[in-house]
């Protein structure tokens, strides 16, 4: 009879390999997998060169410089990212705050521009890898969806505003996209309209926007070529069109971004701001093709990997990006399977600045304008405001607001008030929560909420108090204030006062100290103070606070209720203690 041979046991991965992703997949990697992530990675490069021109220009700095942001950090990525398939590269949603920084501290210098948006990267890339390290991937879930629409409306109106004056060809000052689009419509109504460059710019527009509906045509790249050979063919830069020029050949080099006399203040809050944005979109995206291609990706690694190609862009010319959602579902409707594909149409693009740079000298501003236009008019949301309005009218408020304070201080004020608000919002939450005395409610198991059932029976001497909350500072007081409100409105004298403390996840210093208080104002009044279903954890900071003397072993009840039946065995039938 034959044996067959054991196999031996796989060997488990470095642990330093974790932090490779890319390296990792290498493993795995099936040779049939390589013709779909090359043809992939070739449709993919007709979108990368135009995308990042335009989003390039929307953010202050010339036009190549979007190609260099493109090139290293997808590399980087392709190494450090967990997602086998998210496209990243220059983003119409980061355009606006780097737009903001750039401008301010320029001072028009185009030089000047470029280090002060490799700066931005820098910051970005450090603050993400930080945070990445420090396993914080969790902290962009602390913008509501609410919120996070309100600020992305106000960037993507900024972005618009910011595009309309080269769609036009005119000239404007920057002061906000209210009064931007003020000087616009002055401008426009005193007749500076450039109309043959308006013409090639709203043509773009037309046919990106019509286009759009279906998935495999590349609408983007359709556009651009028609405007460039209009404009080469019809010989419109004699006429004033302005187009992108002359592209320096060759690759990106290394360099030190340090931009002397600048506000470092306004670089570094620009530079968090935008990995914040960065990181939020990404995130999703990250998630929503994990779930499409059922895998799992860790948010630590995907921060990790965001920002060392934050970083990348920032040393080698480039600016902030981030992940794309007009570019990923290109490559996934191109048959992506990993991250070569990001990997071909990044080489593909060094080859272009290498051998061909010219093929985009005709290619016109105004149709550049109409790509980021495109952009900025999809990332407006709409239809779930109009659900979130119907069902909770004031997160729809927060959301208008956020957007208003986006709209009228700009990008990187609006993005830090939406911030405060968030925190404001989830400390509001804690700070007044729900709360109830319960009690017993026939042909029904447990004990009930008596606003929602007015005719629960109460037990004699007992209140039971439920506090839907984690006890924290904001709401030490609130806690202690209800309380002795539900035993003052006890039709019968209280003996004993249980917390049905499941709710409870933590408490604090200030909210322990409340406890200690509470627990001597109840004794002084024949009061004891007991807890039903608090969780060990929690259990275990009460006796680092030192409350052990306050409250022994038998203070605490598993269930509501023992707690009951605890109470009622150590009290006679008058309700009495024994």
């Amino acid at each position: 009879m034959a044996t067959s041979t054991p196999r031996s046991p796989a060997k488990p991965a470095p642990n330093w390999l974790r932090w490779l992703p890319g390296l990792a997949l290498l493993k795995s990697y099936q040779a049939a997998w390589l013709p779909k992530d090359i043809a992939a990675g070739l449709v993919l490069t007709t979108m990368l060169v135009p995308v990042g021109i335009a989003y390039a220009e929307a953010s202050g700095v010339p036009g190549v410089y979007g190609l260099y942001a493109t090139i290293i950090p997808m590399l980087a990525y392709a190494l450090f990212g967990p997602s086998r398939i998210l496209v990243l590269g220059p983003d119409s949603a980061l355009a606006a705050p780097i737009l903001a920084v750039v401008l301010s501290v320029s001072n028009g210098d185009p030089m000047r521009a470029i280090a002060a948006a490799s700066m931005m990267a820098v910051v970005s890339g450090l603050f993400c890898i930080v945070l990445g390290l420090m396993r914080l991937g969790f902290i962009t879930e602390l913008l509501s969806k609410p919120i996070r629409y309100g600020y992305m409306n106000g960037i993507a109106l900024t972005v618009l505003v910011s595009q309309l004056p080269k769609l036009f060809d005119i000239s404007i000052d920057d002061a906000g996209p209210l009064q931007e689009m003020q000087q616009l419509a002055l401008a426009v109504a005193d007749g500076q309209t450039h109309w043959p460059s308006f013409a090639v710019g709203a043509a773009s527009l037309a046919v990106i926007l019509l286009l759009k509906r279906f998935d495999r045509v590349p609408g983007i790249l359709i556009a651009v070529i028609l405007a460039t050979l209009a404009v080469k063919l019809f010989g419109l830069d004699a006429q004033g069109v302005k187009v992108l020029g002359e592209i320096p050949q060759g690759l990106p080099s290394l360099a030190w971004p340090w931009l002397s006399n600048a506000d470092l203040v306004k670089i570094v809050l620009g530079g968090c701001a935008v990995a914040l944005i960065a990181f939020a979109d990404t995130s999703v995206l990250s998630r929503t093709y994990a779930a499409r291609t059922h895998t799992r990706v860790d948010p630590n690694q995907e921060m990790v990997g965001l920002g060392v190609a934050n970083l990348a862009a920032g040393f080698f010319q480039g600016f902030p990006i981030s992940s794309s959602a007009s570019r990923t579902p290109v490559a996934e409707a191109a048959g992506s399977r990993t991250q070569l594909t990001g990997v071909v149409g990044a080489l593909a693009v060094g080859a272009l600045l290498i051998a061909a740079p010219n093929l985009l000298r005709h290619l016109p501003n105004s149709a550049l304008a109409a790509v980021v236009i495109a952009a900025a008019i999809g990332l407006f949301e709409i239809k779930d405001l109009r659900r979130i309005y119907r069902i909770q009218q004031w997160e729809f408020w927060l959301s208008m607001l956020c957007f208003a304070a986006v709209a009228v201080f700009g990008a990187i004020p609006g993005i830090c008030l939406a911030v405060v608000i968030a925190v404001i919002e989830f400390l509001w939450d804690g700070w007044r929560p729900h709360f109830a005395v319960l009690g017993r409610v026939p042909n029904l198991r447990g004990y009930h909420d008596l606003k929602r059932y007015p005719n629960a029976a109460l037990i004699d001497g007992l209140v039971l108090f439920r506090w839907d909350a984690p006890l924290f500072f904001a709401n030490a007081e609130l806690f202690q204030q209800r309380l002795l409100e539900a035993v003052e409105a006890s039709p019968s004298p209280v003996r004993r006062v249980v917390v049905a403390a499941e709710p409870v996840t933590s408490v604090d210093v200030t909210s322990a100290d409340m406890l200690r208080e509470l627990c001597e104002t109840l004794s002084r009044e024949g009061i004891a103070l007991h807890f039903a279903e608090m969780k060990d954890p929690v259990r275990d900071k009460l006796k680092r606070f030192e409350l052990s003397r306050l409250f022994s072993d038998d203070h605490f009840h598993p269930t509501v209720g023992s707690a009951v039946d605890d109470y009622l065995g150590h009290t006679d039938a008058n309700g009495r203690g024994r």
